[in-house]
């Protein structure tokens, strides 16, 4: 298990090449390795220059390439394991470990102790968990201090010399970068003893449990009788245990309020030891009875040394947050519109952003608005044709805003104005952007009391929870129903 070479992107939209390199190691022993097992099919780690190019193709990145190509986008080459395959210089350089967190993309390479043609099966290749656990590694040790460029630009000088320690040859001994730092002054590091294969390292300091409740309400609202409205809520339990010991355990606990909305399609991160059979089958594609699992739901786990979603869970809530009515008349150039939100009363009327995204794709620029709202702000983006109506962090006591309007198109420039293959004609949309913290919509929450640590010290525990809009749509009622409404709840 090693790596060939270590990259940190920095992606910076808008200037080209759209990214910079800002970090990046490579291994030459483990490269004088690699010609030797890879033979023929052997690929040469390339120039920063021409693989920052390349994973930023692959990632769509590149402000000149908005085209749709068979070889990247097409649905048969969809991605779910950040590994790629990188064209570079006429060959293919694989196996690439990437993935792009805040801004910044962190990728590897690890090192296939055999010949890619034909490509080996992935979970034969070793140095690829590796890689992400040194990646992770490095995300933490980066996050961890990050306020402004000038704590990154420290943070990145720092690590070669960190690498030298946690990662020497290419070889991965601990992915928590923050040891290395601490042992720094140590002339090796020295691996304890019975390590489990799959964890790299182990924790040193002050020990603590970090848990945080994200749930993401997606809904589809047509105010239509024929058309049903849809909406569901897909939540993740994302958790940080700086422990220490080898084999550290631990047990989170989800609880739900009496008239909590019960849990469904649990998917748990293979860490987690046992479960209650009960949670595995409770499925949104069966009717919703009486004998529906409610809780509590307890995972108990050996935790890995990086972040990880220790579960992801579905679950159908009797109503949206916000119900929507669109209506929108067209008149030659012209669109008269109205828009009416209501906060459900059971929703915490406290948001950290709540916006209105109203489009007018496939149109001229705006040159003309008059408007009416009753609460909030309207601000209107001529070139991109899109009406901006910001709500706040509060509803009215009324629970209900409303917004009326006439608005005037001038002449469509099929070069700059933006297209969109729903938002045609009076098929058009509302979407909704908002966020709610220490809230969830299902109720659900952790009770710090309730996690239990078996491992040395009392570690400090902390939880917290939001709730995130995710392709939240209201459609305009005088229209048919878009035929591909579904595929917006994937």
């Amino acid at each position: 298990m090693a790596q060939r070479a270590v990259w940190l992107i920095r992606q910076e939209p808008g200037t080209p090449p759209c990214g910079t390199v800002r970090f990046s190691r490579r291994y030459p022993t483990v490269e004088k390795r690699a010609k030797v097992f890879n033979g023929a099919s052997y690929v040469p780690v390339p120039e920063d220059s021409l693989f920052l190019k390349a994973l930023l193709f692959e990632f769509r990145l590149l402000d000149d390439d908005k085209d749709f190509m068979e070889s990247r986008d097409s649905c048969s080459h969809i991605n779910k394991i950040s590994i790629y395959g990188l064209p570079v210089g006429g060959q293919e350089l694989w196996p690439v470990v990437a993935f792009l967190r805040n801004g910044m993309i962190y990728a590897s390479l690890p090192l296939v102790e055999q010949t890619l043609s034909p490509a080996p099966p992935i979970i034969s290749i070793s140095g690829i968990s590796q890689g992400l656990e040194l990646l992770f590694g490095i995300q933490d040790f980066l996050s961890s201090g990050q306020k402004n460029d000038t704590e990154l630009h420290t943070r990145l000088s720092q690590l070669p010399d960190l690498l030298l320690q946690a990662c020497p040859f290419g070889t991965l001994l601990d992915a928590n970068l923050q040891n290395s730092l601490d042992n720094i002054n140590f002339a090796s590091v020295t691996p304890l003893p019975k390590q489990p294969a799959w964890k790299a390292g182990t924790y040193k300091g002050k020990p603590q449990v970090s848990i945080s409740i994200t749930e993401k309400v997606k809904s589809m609202q047509y105010d239509k009788q024929d058309v049903a409205d849809t909406w569901q809520v897909v939540g993740a339990v994302i958790c940080k245990c700086d422990l220490e010991g080898i084999m550290p355990n631990v047990t989170v606990s989800l609880s739900l309020p009496t008239n909590g909305s019960p849990l469904q399609d649990i998917l748990v991160h293979p860490c987690v030891t046992s479960l209650d059979s009960a949670m595995l089958t409770a499925s949104s594609i069966d009717a919703m009875d009486d004998s529906a699992f409610s809780g509590p739901y307890k995972f108990p786990f050996t935790p890995p040394l990086e972040s990880f979603n220790l579960c992801y869970y579905t679950s159908q809530v009797p109503v949206p947050p916000i119900l929507g009515f669109y209506q929108m008349k067209e008149e030659e150039v012209q669109l008269k519109l109205t828009v009416t939100l209501k906060l459900h009363e059971s929703v915490k009327n406290n948001f950290e952003f709540c916006e209105a995204h109203i489009p007018f794709y496939n149109r001229g620029p705006i040159t003309h608005l008059e408007y009416k709202v009753s609460f909030g702000q309207l601000d209107v983006f001529r070139e991109k044709s899109l009406l901006v109506w910001t709500i706040g962090q509060k509803f009215p006591k009324s629970m209900e805003i409303s917004l009326s309007g006439t608005v005037t198109f001038g002449s469509k420039s099929h070069d700059k104005q933006p297209f969109d293959h729903i938002c045609i004609g009076t098929t058009a949309y509302v979407k909704l952007h908002f966020r709610i913290l220490d809230y969830t919509l299902t109720g659900c929450y952790v009770d710090q009391h309730s996690v239990q640590v078996f491992g040395s010290g009392k570690p400090k525990i902390s939880a917290r929870r939001k709730l995130i809009s995710s392709d939240y749509y209201i459609w305009n009622s005088k229209a048919p129903a878009p035929v591909t409404y579904g595929s917006l709840l994937l």
